[in-house]
């Protein structure tokens, strides 16, 4: 093992001294924001995106507990999996550290974290964003 931690998919959030930072994109034309980042945004099919830094805060606005792996998750089971609504407007769907759903309620404060998910052939541990209770 190396110890290193490296994210499951680049691009689509940063981790720094503790603060976990999605990465999208918004449309210089309508202003809609896209997670994960595209080329061309969905509403007004224009071309002009910039890379943006979504807010690390939000709140729950739907879950479950996932119990069963889906195909090619080499993961941890069971874990939580929601909607988590950004100031920004965007609702993200997302891993959640929370499997016991009775402790989650509608509007609750969540911030971005990563978990890890598995080791990589070179011994990194293999990390995903999630979400945990603020």
């Amino acid at each position: 093992m190396s110890g290193r931690q490296v994210p499951v998919h680049d691009g689509l959030f940063e981790s720094r001294d503790g603060e976990v930072t999605l990465l999208a994109s918004r449309c210089r034309a309508c202003g809609r924001y896209q997670f994960p980042a595209a080329t061309t945004c969905p509403e007004c099919r224009g071309d002009d995106l910039e890379p943006v830094r979504l807010s690390s805060t939000g709140t729950l606005w739907g879950w479950t507990a996932v119990h069963t792996a889906p195909p090619g998750y080499e993961g941890p089971v069971p874990f939580g999996f929601g909607v988590v609504e950004l100031p920004e407007g965007l609702r993200v769907i997302t891993r959640l550290e929370a499997t016991d759903v009775a402790t989650l309620h509608f509007g609750m404060p969540v911030r971005a974290a990563t978990a890890p998910l598995h080791a990589n052939a070179d011994g990194d541990t293999v990390v995903t964003y999630t979400f945990v209770p603020a």
